[in-house]
């Protein structure tokens, strides 16, 4: 049987999809306001769903990678609200995934029981304004300082930034650029030196909120290093592994969810006298869209299953998110096509899962960026 789909999976996913309407109310409205649902935050702490792949010691499930995805990509199939969906894997992926992997004991049993239970939200802070994608040549620096490290640099783009109670920080603790002048320390909000910017208005996924992270002088205990010095290539290699396997599953629940509603409407849409679905041209969208769920529940679980066996996974999961993040976008604007001007109206929420896919093919690594990294692999 492959992990991630046993009978104790399935009850996991039985037992989050019963939340799923109270995470899904006024989500259109939500995303309106590009509000943070906080009262959402408290139900899916409610759901266990965030102690899923942690060790018990802390307070989690102890589940593995294929069966937190199982669980994930029911969110995605049932929550209708893709910002907070995003929110989640965030907070799992980027706080929980490098202090289990990597952390000191000091450090798990001081932070893991608040990741696990969700009462600090976690984020991670990579990107910056001039480095995003080029993350070996980040300028944010780490000097070490007696007992401290003090940090200095700032970061763009951090999703849950302006919720988030604990910060990864990736910084560069060496002179010259590279994967061993990396390191990875963590930062609770409030530490003096830490300053986060206004939210950013954003295009999609508006109720997972993101900001700038400035570092001016911040003093960090030498003991909230995450692993050892230099060693923050290697958490990140790990980090980016779990984030897009994690990201992408709930995506591809979401897909399964709009191919459902898709089916539906073309059955019971009548136009000239029969339904849309007869339409080749509305069935074609629709075959699409059922192929690049299917290729893309391939991809996500084989790879996951590699990643467990600790196989290369370089070339898998450059493919593996860009067929999730692409068949999204184009099932998503194949939706909004095959409803017309409904799908073209706020109320039905499609042209929201449209603007909430054109982030998948940016984040976690541009879609340039994955096509440039499999030519590499070919030896290109």
């Amino acid at each position: 049987m492959v992990r991630g789909r046993s009978e104790e999976a399935q009850q996991f996913r039985k037992g989050l999809l019963a939340w799923c309407e109270a995470l899904s109310e006024d989500h259109v409205a939500w995303d309106g306001r590009a509000e943070f649902p906080r009262e959402k935050w408290e139900i899916i702490r409610k759901t266990d769903l965030l102690r899923l792949p942690f060790g018990e010691e802390w307070g989690g499930l102890g589940q593995d990678l294929p069966t937190t995805m199982h669980v994930l990509e029911a969110l995605g199939e049932g929550c209708r609200d893709g910002g907070l969906n995003f929110s989640v894997s965030t907070h799992m992926v980027s706080a929980g995934v490098p202090l289990q992997r990597f952390a000191s004991k000091e450090l798990k049993a001081r932070f893991l029981p608040s990741v696990c239970d969700g009462t600090a939200i976690g984020a991670h802070a990579i990107t910056e304004p001039d480095h995003g994608s080029d993350a070996m040549n980040m300028r944010t620096s780490a000097v070490r300082d007696g007992d401290d490290y003090v940090l200095n640099g700032s970061k763009i783009f951090i999703s849950n930034g302006p919720v988030a109670d604990l910060f990864v920080v990736y910084a560069r603790t060496g002179r010259q650029a590279g994967p061993a002048a990396l390191s990875t320390f963590v930062v609770e909000r409030g530490t003096p030196g830490l300053t986060l910017g206004e939210p950013i208005s954003k295009m999609g996924l508006r109720t997972s909120p993101l900001c700038e992270v400035f570092l001016d002088d911040c003093r960090v205990p030498a003991g909230h290093m995450i692993g050892s010095a230099g060693a923050g290539f290697l958490i990140l290699d790990h980090v980016m592994k779990w984030e897009i396997l994690c990201s992408f599953v709930i995506n591809l629940g979401e897909m399964r969810h709009r191919l459902a509603r898709c089916v539906q409407y073309a059955n019971e849409r009548q136009q000239f006298g029969r339904s849309i679905g007869t339409n080749q041209s509305v069935a074609n969208r629709i075959v699409d869209m059922k192929i690049a769920v299917e290729t893309s529940a391939k991809w996500l679980y084989d790879t996951a299953e590699k990643v467990t066996r600790n196989e290369d996974v370089t070339t898998d999961m450059a493919v593996t998110k860009l067929l999730t993040s692409e068949g999204n976008v184009a099932g998503a604007l194949s939706a909004v096509q095959i409803f017309g001007g409904y799908g073209y109206m706020a109320e039905y929420g499609l042209e929201k899962d449209l603007r909430n896919a054109l982030a998948g093919t940016i984040y976690s690594g541009t879609s340039e960026i994955q096509r440039t990294r499999i030519a590499a692999m070919l030896g290109l």
